[in-house]
C-alpha cells in the first residue's frame, strides 16, 4: 500500500511547467519528490558536477595516507620524506584540479544558446 494516497492535481502554464521541469532535472529528484521537498520547507540542491565524487574520494585517500605518515612519524620520531612529498604533491594536484573544475568557464554551445548568462540570478 502507498504511503501517499492523496493526489493533488496542479495546473501550470507552459512557462511554469518548463521552469519546474528544469529545476527538477537539475536536482536529480522526481517531480513529486521535488515538490514534496518544497512543501516541507526545503529547497532541493542541484546535483554536484560529475567530477565531484571522484575528487572527494581522491581527497579522502590522500588525507588517509597523510594521517598514516603522521602517525608513523609520531610513533617513531622519523618521517618518511619521500612518502610525505608524494602525498603532498598529490594533494596540491587534487586541489588544483578542483579549483579548475569549479572556476573554469563553461564552453558556449555552438547553437548560440549560452545558458542563462546570469539573467535569471538575483542581483
Amino acid at each position: 500500500m502507498r504511503k501517499r494516497g492523496i493526489p493533488i492535481p496542479v495546473r501550470l502554464n507552459a512557462h511554469e511547467k518548463q521552469n519546474l521541469s528544469k529545476q527538477v532535472k537539475k536536482s536529480g529528484l522526481s517531480q513529486e519528490a521535488f515538490i514534496r521537498s518544497l512543501i516541507n520547507g526545503y529547497v532541493p540542491m542541484e546535483l554536484p558536477p560529475p567530477d565531484y565524487f571522484p575528487m572527494t574520494r581522491e581527497l579522502h585517500a590522500i588525507g588517509s595516507n597523510l594521517n598514516q605518515i603522521a602517525a608513523k612519524a609520531n610513533a617513531t620520531g622519523h618521517i618518511d620524506k619521500t612518502a610525505f612529498q608524494y602525498e603532498a604533491n598529490r594533494l596540491r594536484k587534487a586541489v588544483q584540479d578542483i579549483f579548475e573544475a569549479v572556476t573554469a568557464p563553461e564552453r558556449r554551445n555552438g547553437d548560440g544558446n549560452h545558458g542563462d548568462m546570469g539573467c535569471n540570478r538575483p542581483p
